[in-house]
């Protein structure tokens, strides 16, 4: 097993930024060509939209395109007892951590008889972008469908990439219609994404689109952000694991490989200020790896995009992680509560011996979609908010007005902007 390991006392500062500094943005050509699709969809419909399902996605011609209820019905009976346990309480985990996230509307008197209200309003109508093909994703339907029921959204449609016989995944099927979704739609990729965001003739357009997906849905989502809201740009999964001392090396190798195994593309990254720890964790990741049924895809996760960060202490390791914000942290330490405090660029934060990162992507009832790329620094995981908007109303008494004159009119003076002070003397003025 290959595995970098850096200094950062051997770095200069600008080599130090090199290392954090990376984009969930894809390149310019892939982005050029998803905007391609995007808008190829937008013109030809369902047509087009299946025809890239073809090309890209190997989905039969004739498969059908939206999911009949019965099917998901279908599927919810074919999938063991235990998985749908499993399911429910997944989702009654999230929907009670998400149903304390439903904001509250504020009103605010500034000054008398001038009355401000923030008033949220659940969105019309949104998109779930679930990943599937090769792979089936159902704890990523519960994530984004749950808070979207939770903030009251009006309708909910599923979008989600058939396997080679144009089938969803029986389990993503299954948690569809638990929760009681009977809008779903086989298909993925870009095309999915043009197909929310503008229409077709079988799938209608939708105020925002929100979920996980590869660089071509990510680049998509770019495309048509301004058309539709989008809930962030996200790349490869990526995990930082900080170790001191305490930490048991074999269990914080046991997270190193959790987060490695999404793809060859995932990034993780050990940062400690003891060598000794970093090199009794590498070797337990060498010993574990062996184990695995992915062992293929994490050792290639781990030789290009794995990194062992040796800090000049502590304080250091967390400065780093922070300036790094990545969208898992896990703490081994002796204080992984008050480290986190110095850390709050991260996504999810995993506290201590008994909290494992797979805690967090199927059971707690936290969020899983999370920011990459080190957008960690300026968004937070996906919640209740964020399917919903908030509107702003003001209403004032004639004293109110009286009140706020002298101010409007000078600053509306002061700004050229005659008829904004005309609008407040027109109210005014003796009838």
């Amino acid at each position: 097993m290959r595995i970098r390991t850096v200094a950062l006392a051997d770095l200069s500062p600008a080599e130090r930024a090199a290392i954090v500094r990376r984009s969930a943005v894809p390149d310019t050509a892939t982005r050029v060509a998803a905007a391609e699709i995007v808008e190829a969809v937008r013109v030809g419909g369902d047509a087009a939209l299946r025809g890239f399902d073809v090309r890209f996605g190997g989905v039969p011609a004739a498969a059908p395109l939206t999911v009949d209820p019965s099917d998901l019905a279908a599927a919810e009976r074919a999938v063991a007892p235990d998985v749908l346990d499993a399911l429910d309480t997944a989702a009654a985990n999230i929907r009670l951590v998400h149903a304390s996230q439903r904001p509250t509307d504020v009103t605010i008197e500034p000054s008398p008889g001038v009355t401000v209200v923030r008033r949220w309003t659940p969105l019309r109508r949104v998109g779930l972008y679930v990943p599937g093909g090769l792979a089936a994703y159902p704890s990523s339907l519960l994530m984004a469908a749950i808070p979207a029921q939770v903030a009251g959204v009006g309708s909910i449609v599923v979008i989600s990439p058939p396997g080679p016989d144009g089938r969803l995944d029986a389990t993503v099927m299954a948690a569809a219609h638990r929760l009681g979704l009977d809008e779903v739609h086989a298909t993925g990729g870009a095309q999915a994404i043009g197909a929310l965001a503008y229409g077709t003739e079988t799938i209608a357009p939708v105020d925002k689109i929100v979920g996980p997906g590869g660089t071509w849905v990510t680049a998509a989502k770019l495309a048509v952000y301004g058309v539709v809201g989008v809930d962030l740009p996200a790349g490869p999964s990526e995990a930082a694991i900080v170790v001191d001392a305490t930490a048991d090396p074999e269990v914080a190798a046991a997270d190193l490989l959790c987060q490695a195994e999404h793809g060859p593309d995932s990034t993780v990254v050990l940062v400690t200020a003891d060598p000794d720890v970093a090199e009794a964790v590498v070797e337990a990741v060498s010993r574990q790896l062996q184990d695995l049924k992915r062992a293929d895809i994490v050792a290639a996760a781990l030789a290009d995009h794995g990194m062992v960060v040796v800090a000049t202490d502590h304080r250091d390791a967390l400065a780093f992680v922070d300036a790094w914000a990545p969208e898992h942290l896990t703490i081994h330490s002796a204080d992984p509560d008050a480290d986190a405090r110095l850390v709050p660029s991260a996504g999810s934060v995993f506290l201590g011996h008994w909290t494992p990162e797979s805690a967090g992507d199927y059971a707690t009832g936290a969020n899983h979609i999370l920011p990459t790329g080190g957008l960690a620094a300026a968004y937070g995981p996906l919640a209740t908010e964020d399917f919903g908007s908030w509107r702003q109303l003001q209403h004032l008494t004639r004293e109110g007005l009286q009140g706020l004159a002298p101010t409007i009119r000078t600053l509306a003076q002061a700004e050229g902007l005659t008829a904004h002070a005309a609008c407040v003397d027109m109210r005014l003025a003796p009838r």
